[in-house]
């Protein structure tokens, strides 16, 4: 019988692809599974630098980054995707990076012809009609953007964790972003939780996005990010009238598997496919 828990993982973990190329992301995963975020950021700031940058878009995992290689190397870089829908909260939020780290956050921004195409054809909040345009809206805003940007970078960073989603439960710690020309994708929170989260962001006095003091505990466009109500899971506010979706813009996944059924028809389809 299918599992029918759409909480479960709707792909499997993702068996190990022992090319010569993805030896090393093999190796690497393995030897810093088990080892503190500061030692995988480490190792990769020597590894990488300068052409490593965090990808940060105003979330609290990604300020507990900054925050952590900036003391390991103050010249680390951070890149966040304007997408033109932006809350004002999350410009204030890296005029505090900037202040506090004298770090100045690249800015990349969606091709205006694009943007123009889309919104003309769709209206400008298409988002709410269907999951396929929602995802065209996240394709021209966010993935176009970071695909341009990562052509520049030969490893990023990310601040997923594995509790956050189910789509983000089988996560490794380094990667092989085959999406993005093979070069490494870095989670150095992989199996951090929310609460060792903040710790960190209190006991470090780390600055942090203002809507979280105002129920939110993920931070997207304006649009399409609400806070959470008590009990909801921790993304439950990202695209909220989706209903057992993958809760994903295509940026940490292809759009393939972000697309239009639910996580548990995912799993319905997966299962059968293997029986």
């Amino acid at each position: 019988m299918a599992d029918t828990d759409p909480r479960a993982p709707w792909h499997e973990p993702a068996m190990p692809v022992l090319d010569e190329e993805a030896v090393w992301v093999h190796e690497a995963a393995e030897r810093f599974e088990h080892s503190r975020a500061e030692a995988l950021l480490e190792w990769a700031l020597d590894s990488f630098h300068p052409k490593l940058a965090i990808s940060a878009a105003g979330g609290v995992d990604g300020m507990v980054l900054i925050d952590m290689a900036w003391r390991l190397n103050p010249d680390v870089r951070v890149f966040t995707l304007d997408t033109g829908r932006l809350p004002p909260e999350t410009y204030s939020l890296f005029e505090d990076v900037r202040e506090r780290y004298g770090i100045a956050v690249e800015f990349e921004y969606p091709d205006t012809t694009s943007v123009a195409s889309l919104v003309n054809r769709e209206g400008p909040n298409l988002m709410y009609r269907g999951v396929d345009l929602r995802l065209a809206c996240c394709t021209v805003r966010k993935v176009e953007p970071l695909r341009r940007k990562l052509a520049t970078l030969d490893a990023w960073v990310a601040g997923l964790r594995r509790e956050q989603w189910a789509s983000r439960r089988n996560i490794a710690k380094v990667e092989l972003d085959r999406d993005h020309g093979g070069i490494a994708k870095l989670n150095p929170l992989a199996d951090w939780t929310l609460d060792h989260v903040w710790d960190y962001v209190h006991h470090h006095e780390v600055p942090y996005h203002e809507l979280f003091d105002h129920g939110y505990t993920s931070i997207g466009c304006a649009p399409c990010t609400r806070p959470v109500q008590p009990g909801e899971p921790e993304r439950a506010g990202r695209w909220w009238w989706e209903h057992d979706t993958a809760k994903e813009c295509g940026i940490h996944c292809s759009v393939e598997l972000a697309g239009t059924k639910s996580d548990r028809e995912k799993v319905e389809t997966s299962t059968e496919g293997g029986a």
